[in-house]
């Protein structure tokens, strides 16, 4: 019995770069596969290269070299399969604000040749909660409004691939748990979702894969569990019996800060100590422990450690 070939990957990226007039390499050869049916984080400090490689699976940036496939698709060889196969809800908020929802999905709908009868355009009003807004003029809608209108007006022709730059900067907790909430149901549904995002509380609780970009090349691209399990430090924030008048030191130590009188904030490499190493070091320092809280390191740490290394 021969193995079944393993599916087209939703998005696969080869050396692809980048040069603009002037000679600034926005991208130096990005390798990017991207599986089918994740939520894929594509992170990044300003300026890494982000934006530039959606942009340009998006055809508005002519790439320099390289290849990029969409759902099996080379950009150049079947540019319209490929734009077929992807959604792009952008950074910035661009629609006409003169046209209502429902005429600015409708719109859209007829720049993909979606036939009348096949159109959703109020399903997905309804789905990111504008079905009452859905005779408003697109201008009066709220910032968040406007976000949510962008996620709707990137599903009109149902591809299999949505792509969210930035998707909730500016909007406020219970508008971003709603986007949030139909990014997961799409996902459910089998849509290939990927997200760039500087929250990145948020990436660690949605994205099962993570890749991050810095000075336009990929530097590591891991599960998202996997990835977090790579940061060393771990703190341990410890309330002893007394003032402190002289910091505690022991080798396990990787820093020592005094939060308040009596609280010491203690940073230590978990390959190399645990906490309770630590904590018998605090006591025979001569200090009496009250009260003690770990912070396990999270996303953000491995995030900064990578990016000022590279």
């Amino acid at each position: 019995m021969t193995d079944s070939p393993a599916p087209v990957p939703a998005i696969e990226i080869t050396d692809l770069t980048k040069v603009y007039a002037g000679g600034k390499r926005a991208l130096d050869g990005i390798n990017l596969t991207i599986p089918r049916g994740q939520i894929y984080g594509l992170l990044g400090p300003n300026g890494a290269g982000k934006s530039t490689t959606i942009n340009i699976l998006a055809g508005l940036v002519n790439k320099t070299s390289g290849t990029a496939r969409i759902w099996g698709f080379d950009i150049d060889q079947n540019p319209r399969n490929a734009k077929n196969s992807i959604g792009i809800v952008p950074q910035e908020i661009v629609f006409d604000p003169f046209f209502t929802p429902f005429e600015t999905l409708e719109n859209q709908a007829g720049y993909y040749a979606v036939p009348k009868e096949r159109r959703r355009s109020m399903e997905l009003l309804r789905a990111v909660h504008l079905e009452d807004k859905a005779n408003a003029y697109a201008r009066t809608l709220s910032g968040g409004m406007k976000r949510r209108l962008l996620v709707a007006k990137a599903m009109v022709h149902s591809p299999p691939i949505l792509v969210l730059d930035e998707p909730t900067a500016g909007v406020d907790v219970q508008l971003r748990q709603q986007l949030w909430a139909y990014v997961r149901e799409l996902n459910h549904q089998g849509v290939t979702i990927v997200l760039t995002t500087h929250y990145l509380e948020e990436a660690e609780e949605l994205c099962d894969r993570i890749g991050i970009i810095n000075h336009g090349r990929v530097i590591t691209d891991k599960p998202t569990r996997e990835l977090i399990a790579m940061a060393q430090e771990k703190v341990v924030q410890v309330t002893v019996d007394r003032d402190v008048a002289v910091l505690p030191a022991d080798p396990s130590f990787e820093k020592v800060e005094l939060a308040d009188e009596r609280t010491l904030t203690i940073t230590y490499l978990k390959n190399r100590a645990n906490a309770g190493q630590v904590l018998n070091a605090v006591q025979a320092s001569g200090l009496s422990i009250v009260d003690v809280v770990t912070r396990d390191p999270d996303l953000e740490d491995v995030f900064l450690n990578l990016t000022a290394a590279a």
